[in-house]
């Protein structure tokens, strides 16, 4: 049902209503899954499925967000002339920025100690979840912009409304970025390492345009990473995928969460509702020793992208999570077609396998102009450093060069 309401300028044109009414809704099931798909996936060519309802409603019905999690949904939606739905946002309220991989944790340190309270705020983001992808969900034609532009519009307006301290549009294009400048929005850019398909039609193909020491290095760990056989690894997609598969990958995900964060964010009903949902689109690479499955990985399947995701082992193999994680996630991709991987946050050690540093773009509204002004500074410095750490790591990269 919806709780709240926004008023938006939609810079429309003059046939429209001069001003836009967001609703903000406290359930994804406040949005039928036809309506919302149809703004955030309207080209299956280019599916991304973390924006899809079916993924974002497993995180609600799960469990996985909600009360105590500190993603509170209060997903945006745009009504078009005849009352239905023309455009939708992902939209949580945040007590605290975890999840969310654009750290903003000495913002939130630096406003505090000046006695200003950044939580909550609003985080317009998949939870938990690196991939960038469609932020503003409109449907594609002459209207798309300004619905656009009418949503990040309704996120100020609910935002001034509730006394958020800001708002944080994490993981997505350039191009939406700097459209919303004019409305206020500052401009962050980050890195990831994504793996490229230059139409390979094997593996070997792909080792083919390294340089010859890389081409050696990828080949020996592959063989490393199965010790000669001892370990065999499976793909599993669809219909394929049990609960015993969930349950065994889940162990996985427990174990390096444990290790890694402190607290896995997703639980168990999550995977399962994932696999019931949307079992097409993931993609489960188990590894097993003597029958016994011993590690794996997620990955989901876009329209022309293979999303990696979770990764983890109860048993520790050389490098098996090479093989499992970034290897196999290229096989296939060249084996069904797909222009690239996207291997998640972090990790200059994909540099050396192919995966080549990418820029990634945010947007962030500051309701507070004293710290707008110092996070405007802080950004335009950290612009230039990624921008000449990108530049050195291309230098890096495991690629033959002309002459070589």
């Amino acid at each position: 049902m919806p709780t709240d309401k926004a008023n938006a300028e939609t810079g429309a044109p003059k046939s429209r209503q001069a001003a836009a009414i967001v609703r903000v809704v406290d359930s994804i099931a406040a949005i039928s899954a036809a309506d919302w798909d149809a703004c955030a996936n309207p080209d299956a060519a280019t599916h991304n499925p973390f924006v899809s309802h079916a993924f974002l409603s497993a995180l609600e019905t799960s469990g996985s967000v909600g009360a105590g999690s500190g993603w509170l949904p209060r997903h945006l939606a745009l009504e078009d002339d005849a009352g239905g739905v023309s455009a939708t946002a992902p939209c949580y309220v945040k007590t605290n920025s975890q999840g969310e991989y654009v750290f903003d944790h000495n913002w939130a340190d630096a406003y505090e100690q000046a006695g200003g309270r950044y939580y909550p705020k609003l985080q317009l983001a998949v939870p938990f979840t690196p991939v960038p992808g469609p932020r503003l969900l409109a449907k594609p034609g002459p209207r798309q912009h300004a619905d656009q532009q009418a949503l990040a519009a309704g996120a100020i307006a609910f935002a001034e409304q509730a006394g958020f301290s800001s708002i944080h549009i994490t993981f997505t294009d350039r191009e939406l970025q700097s459209r919303l400048a004019p409305q206020g929005y500052l401009a962050r850019t980050g890195q990831q390492f994504h793996w490229h398909n230059r139409g390979y039609q094997s593996f070997e193909d792909f080792l083919g345009v390294l340089a010859s020491r890389k081409r050696k290095a990828i080949r020996k760990e592959r063989l490393d990473a199965v010790r000669g056989g001892a370990l065999t690894i499976e793909q599993i997609t669809g219909s394929d995928i049990t609960e015993a598969h969930w349950d065994a990958f889940y162990r996985f995900y427990i174990d390096t969460g444990n290790r890694k964060w402190g607290r896995p964010y997703l639980n168990r009903a999550f995977f399962s509702q994932l696999g019931t949902a949307m079992a097409e689109r993931c993609l489960l690479v188990l590894v097993k020793r003597d029958g016994t499955t011993i590690a794996g990985a997620l990955n989901l399947i876009g329209g022309d992208c293979l999303y990696g995701r979770y990764w983890g082992a109860i048993e520790q193999h050389p490098c098996l999570h090479f093989e499992v994680c970034y290897y196999q996630a290229i096989d296939y991709a060249i084996a069904h077609g797909l222009a690239r991987v996207e291997a998640g946050a972090q990790g200059e050690h994909k540099l050396a396998r192919g995966y080549v540093p990418v820029e990634t773009y945010s947007a962030h509204w500051i309701a507070d102009d004293g710290l707008r002004r110092a996070v405007d500074h802080f950004l335009k410095r950290e612009r230039r450093a990624v921008t000449e750490i990108n530049s050195s790591l291309d230098a890096l990269g495991p690629y033959r060069r002309e002459g070589d």
